[in-house]
C-alpha cells in the first residue's frame, strides 16, 4: 500500500498517490478485499467470537462493555485494540491495527 497515512477527525487513512482517499468504500485499498489471518494456524478471522479465541491464549481480555465499540487489552501492556461492534464495519485500519498489537501471530492478506 503505497501513499501516506493521514490521522483526521480520529480516523487514519491511507491518501493514496493520486490524491484518493486510498481504498474503497469498505475502506480497503485499491479495491481488493482483505482479510484478516491467523498466522500459526493459517485461519482467516471470520467473526468476532473466532478473534477472541486466538486472542485470549496471548493474554488479550475483553475491556468494558461500550455499546459502539469491542475492545481487547493486556494486563502486562497498555496496549488497547478498539473495533466496531458489527464484524462485517471491520476495516483494514483496524485489521493492521490488530496485527501490529500481536506481532508474527496475524497478518492482513489479499483474500
Amino acid at each position: 500500500m503505497s501513499g501516506v497515512w493521514v490521522f483526521k477527525d480520529g480516523v487514519v487513512r491511507c491518501i493514496g498517490n493520486n490524491g484518493g482517499d486510498g481504498g474503497d468504500s469498505s475502506g480497503n485499498a485499491n479495491n481488493k478485499r482483505k482479510v484478516l489471518v491467523h498466522v500459526p494456524t493459517n485461519e482467516t478471522v471470520t467473526s468476532y467470537d473466532m478473534l477472541e479465541r486466538k486472542l485470549a491464549p496471548l493474554g488479550w481480555e475483553r475491556y468494558l462493555n461500550d455499546p459502539d465499540l469491542l475492545q481487547f487489552h493486556q494486563r502486562s501492556s497498555v496496549h488497547l485494540i478498539s473495533l466496531p461492534r458489527d464484524f462485517s464495519r471491520l476495516r483494514l485500519v483496524h485489521m493492521y491495527d490488530i496485527v501490529v498489537k500481536t506481532r508474527n501471530v496475524f497478518e492482513v492478506r489479499d483474500a
